[in-house]
């Protein structure tokens, strides 16, 4: 079987598909498999490529046009399963479901793939019960296991797989991956850097009909607190701002967070580090604003919030306290 990697529907890890396509060429395929790496980074799009070119029959698996590719890549292979955690816990009857079907002979193809991500988010008992399957694996059965990071898990669990640990993808690769997209070179910049290397997340902001929309609002705000210490405009954003769902707060601030960070990176000297490339005036504006000091501190209180966000905290009293503490413009 040949599987060139320029075949596989995944952006950068060329090493790892090299690796993965020379285990499917020489018939050496591993039992289970471990894909580490941030959120966004690409773990579970290779971990459904690999299940294509596992069972594409043509000779340059994964093909993408074959009824098995297609029903792969939608969901509907009988031989392949994806298990996702369930309000934030993968629990033991997921897993338990899993280790029945592993022990059953695939549906129509030569393999039965199990994709189970975020092992993080498993409970105990359900990251035990999958030990019973990596011990005593099944011909013609591949696991294949996505979490943050390897520490994260048993080490038991870690021990019986094959870990892939994916790293950011360089920026050209996505820049180039995002214009293939129809993104403007300019705008695909940004989304490249501000993703840090996760084509997942460059992806998703791609395809976000108001991210631009919304990066203007988050430039304007931090533009209004430079020009104004009004506690009145600061307790209204912070209302506003808690209005909001964990998961689209958390990405309201992170769009706050990259903008002080390139302030910050500007007062440093470093312009060409700026991820918001096509602002480059604005940021520059704000630098001459605000001192330093009072930037950097603003950053490190909304990485602060940021990681209490997902958490039960009274986000109104966060945003409250955050919002009045942002910089305004420096004092004669």
């Amino acid at each position: 079987m040949n599987s060139p990697p320029h075949s596989w529907p995944v952006i950068g890890h060329a090493w790892a598909i090299h690796l993965l396509a020379q285990a499917l060429n020489s018939g050496r395929v591993a039992h289970a498999y471990l894909f580490t790496g941030p959120e966004g980074i690409g773990k579970t799009t290779l971990a459904r490529a690999f299940a294509q070119a596992l069972l594409c029959r043509e000779d340059t698996a994964p093909c993408q046009v074959c009824s098995t590719c297609r029903r792969v890549q939608a969901g509907h292979h009988p031989d392949v399963w994806v298990v996702e955690p369930e309000r934030g816990l993968l629990r033991v009857e997921q897993v338990r479901e899993v280790v029945r079907e592993a022990s059953r002979r695939p549906v129509e193809a030569t393999y039965r793939v199990f994709i189970l991500t975020h092992l993080e988010q498993a409970h105990p008992a359900a990251a035990n019960a999958l030990l019973k399957t990596l011990e005593e694996p099944s011909p013609r059965t591949v696991l294949v296991l996505t979490a943050s990071a390897q520490d994260v898990i048993l080490p038991t669990l870690v021990s019986r797989c094959q870990t892939l640990a994916l790293r950011p993808v360089p920026e050209a690769t996505l820049v180039q991956a995002l214009g293939e997209r129809g993104v403007d070179p300019t705008r695909a910049r940004v989304l490249a850097r501000l993703s840090g290397g996760r084509p997942g997340h460059a992806l998703r902001m791609m395809e976000d009909a108001h991210f631009w929309q919304r990066r203007d609002e988050a430039f304007n705000l931090v533009r209004t607190f430079a020009e104004s210490s009004s506690r009145w405009i600061r307790l209204e954003a912070a209302e506003q701002y808690a209005r909001q769902e964990p998961e689209t707060l958390a990405e309201a601030l992170e769009l706050l967070l990259s903008i002080y960070r390139d302030v910050l990176v500007w007062q440093a000297g470093q312009s060409d580090a700026i991820r918001h490339v096509d602002k480059e005036a604005e940021i520059a504006q704000l630098a001459d604003l605000l001192s330093q000091e009072a930037v950097r501190t603003m950053a490190q209180r909304i990485a602060h919030v940021l990681g209490q966000v997902r958490t039960p905290i009274n986000v109104r009293l966060a945003l409250d306290v955050l919002f009045l503490h942002a910089p305004s413009a420096k004092t004669p």
